[in-house]
């Protein structure tokens, strides 16, 4: 007899007996400031256990000398939940992209995937090499109707830029638990233009695919993996809080009617 996996459930882990252990939250954990829950910290533990294993896919976190490429360290995300069937279990999410791409098994997809084959994203970033490879050869030849065509160029291409932006940010569209969408520039509508990499963090992945799926959120816990060339900040292994510039504005629309545990003093 075989099983079958409800949909959307290919990502979830269940606790299964050893959910015993523990006492369920009572409320959600508050994302800018937590000590992460007993079983935030067991769905950690197995997810790091499975990242220092795994042979799935190969990426630089630094924490193997000699190992090829450049040395990119991740934010990763796990999110406890209920599913409808009254399951507890966990999913788990990274920011950004891992060895290169969006997808890998043990992950929940993105929002919005950027490099699918023929989108308006990759045309689009096909059209701006173009301009600047117009713009360059032009620069080598030095005349002033070449000078003019180049400032043509110019803003041509800060008006494909500025219109490629706007159609990506429109892109992702993030649910919350009563079932309300809101795309990032109205959730940053009065604000400023959401910043670059906005929605591509773990902790929306992760509550907008539980919503997306019918998955009560009960606790959250993200966590640095690798080393981080660029800043003293991020440390193997630690927990970090929702970042503020990117999260907090598509976090307070995600967790809106939510109960929230107390921000710590």
């Amino acid at each position: 007899m075989t099983s079958t996996v409800p949909p959307g459930h290919q990502f979830f882990v269940p606790f299964g007996e050893a959910l015993r252990a523990y006492t369920l939250p009572d409320k959600f954990t508050y994302p800018f400031k937590y000590e992460p829950h007993p079983l935030s910290l067991r769905a950690v533990a197995e997810l790091q256990q499975y990242l220092t294993e795994q042979n799935d896919w190969e990426h630089n976190f630094g924490l193997t000398p000699g190992q090829a490429g450049a040395v990119i360290g991740k934010m990763f995300g796990v999110l406890v939940v209920r599913t409808q069937q009254n399951e507890v279990g966990y999913l788990a999410a990274f920011s950004g992209k891992l060895a290169g791409g969006y997808h890998h098994a043990k992950f929940v997809p993105p929002v919005f995937d950027g490099l699918t084959a023929g989108s308006f994203l990759n045309i689009g970033m096909t059209e701006l090499s173009r301009i600047n490879h117009e713009i360059k050869a032009l620069g080598a030849l030095t005349s002033d109707e070449n000078l003019a065509k180049i400032d043509l160029l110019l803003e041509l291409r800060r008006k494909n830029s500025i219109a490629l932006q706007a159609k990506l940010f429109d892109q992702y569209n993030f649910l919350n638990q009563a079932g309300v969408v809101k795309s990032l520039r109205e959730i940053f509508r009065g604000n400023s233009n959401p910043p670059a990499g906005a929605g591509e963090c773990a902790a929306p992945k992760l509550l907008h695919y539980a919503f997306q799926h019918n998955m009560q959120p009960l606790a959250m816990a993200e966590f640095w993996w690798g080393l981080s060339p660029k800043s003293d900040f991020w440390k193997h292994g630690h927990f970090y809080p929702a970042c503020h510039e990117k999260c907090e504005p598509i976090l307070a629309h995600m967790l809106e009617a939510m109960a929230l545990d107390e921000k710590p003093v």
